[in-house]
Formats: C-alpha cells, structure tokens, sequence
C-alpha cells in the first residue's frame, strides 16, 4: 500500500531518504528499491520498527533493492536526531493526523530537508476521515489514534508557513475507503466478523496480484473517495 509516487519525484541515485512514522515500513522498502538509495525509517513505536526490519531484511534476501542501503532509528518527530539540511527526500504519510504539536513536527521536517529537495506529507481526506469520526465514537478513541481531521488547504498553507513550496497534489486508497466506514459501522477492533475479513482478503489480493480492472477503478475513484490526500513541496534554494 504505496501513498507516495515515487515516479513523480525523479530522484537521483544515491538519493538520502527519511521516512519519518514509518510504521512497518511500507515506503522504506519502496524507496530501498531505487537506485542506490540511502533510506533511513523513523518511528517512536519500537514494535512497527521491528516489523520495518523485517521487511527490509526480506527484501534483501529477495535481492529486491536497488543496491542501496538503509537504516532504522527510533526517534521522536518533535526531536528528529538529522542535522539541518540531511536529506534529499523526507516522507511523513499518516502522521500528522496522530501527534500533539504538529507545529513543532512540520518544523522539524523541514529543518532536515536539503534545499531544492522534495517532501512529501499525507493524512487521511477530510470527508472520508469525517464520516468515519460520525460513525463510530470508538474509531475517535482508539490509543495512539487520529486526534484531528485536517482540510486539505489548511495543511498546505500549514506546512508551506515552515518555508516550503507546493507543487503537486493526489489522493489516494480509494478502495480502502469503504473497508474503514464497514469497520466504523460494525465495530473498529471486530475483526472477526465475516465482511470485515472478506473485504479485508479482497484489498490483501488487489494489492498483491494489481489486477488492472480494480487498479483503473482506483485511478477513476481516487478523485471523488481517495482515503488519503497526498501533497508534494519543494524547499527552496536560498541564494547566497
């Protein structure tokens, strides 16, 4: 389940890259498969660091990379361990969305960012992530859960007040949309139940075999019901 596209960014070889709340690891491993990249994930949660580490050490048995390398740390949003200027891609997908002081964490995302260099920010969209807060109280509650619902233009203009220009836009997951209303409806933690589990089965098949009949339906969806809204800045060069 890939939010960022990477095809859009051209980067060049040997690109540093920081996945910052990267969770399992889903875009470390994308971006390990570039071209001699130096992929670094962060997270505060040492467990998803584990299971990061696991998926990159199946991707080197594979020989799935692009000849890089990569590293994990855990580390704090709010404090990132980089100095200034560090890095010629940062991620952060479905982060924001969870911490307290985004402020200060856009700040720091910025900070370790090289001038003339790409990042890439995502939460959930803000209607979808809507509905699901008025279908379930429990979905709001969950430990560790969304604390905020942003709109798509207040984000913008939040990030790019840390000096940072926008660029592109896209949403994504539509077919993972209804999977989390179905979730707020019968229950958040119900994974048991049958059309949780079949619904969840048919985005584990979609996602592992991309047949191309659901992968146009979610470039045609994506538009209208994208779970995910995806926006791309640059950090300007300062002239000396």
């Amino acid at each position: 389940m890939i939010t960022v596209d990477f095809k859009c960014l051209q980067l060049p070889a040997g690109s540093r890259i920081l996945d910052i709340g990267c969770g399992s690891g889903r875009h470390v491993a994308a971006a390990y498969a570039l071209e001699k990249a130096v992929v670094v994930g962060a997270d505060a949660n040492f467990d998803d660091l584990t299971k990061a580490r696991s998926r990159l050490q199946y991707h080197d048995q594979l020989g799935a990379h692009g000849n890089g390398c990569w590293s994990l740390t855990a580390s704090d949003i709010n404090h990132l361990p980089f100095g200034d200027a560090s890095f010629d891609l940062v991620i952060c997908s479905e982060v924001l969305e969870h911490v307290d002081d985004h402020q200060s964490a856009m700040g720091e995302i910025v900070r370790v960012l090289k001038p003339g260099s790409p990042l890439v920010v995502s939460v959930p969209r803000e209607w979808p992530e809507a509905l699901c807060w008025r279908l379930s109280a429990e979905y709001r509650r969950l430990p560790g859960g969304h604390i905020r619902i942003y709109k798509a233009d207040q984000l913008l203009r939040q990030v790019e007040s840390h000096g940072v220009c926008h660029w592109h836009t896209h949403f994504a997951h539509a077919l993972h949309t209804p999977f989390w209303w179905l979730k707020c409806l019968l229950g958040v933690q119900r994974e048991d139940l049958w059309p949780v589990r079949l619904y969840h089965r048919f985005l584990v098949w979609d996602m592992m075999r991309k047949p191309r009949l659901t992968r146009a339906m979610e470039r045609w969806l994506n538009p209208f019901m994208g779970k995910s809204v995806v926006l791309y800045f640059r950090k300007p060069v300062v002239a000396e």
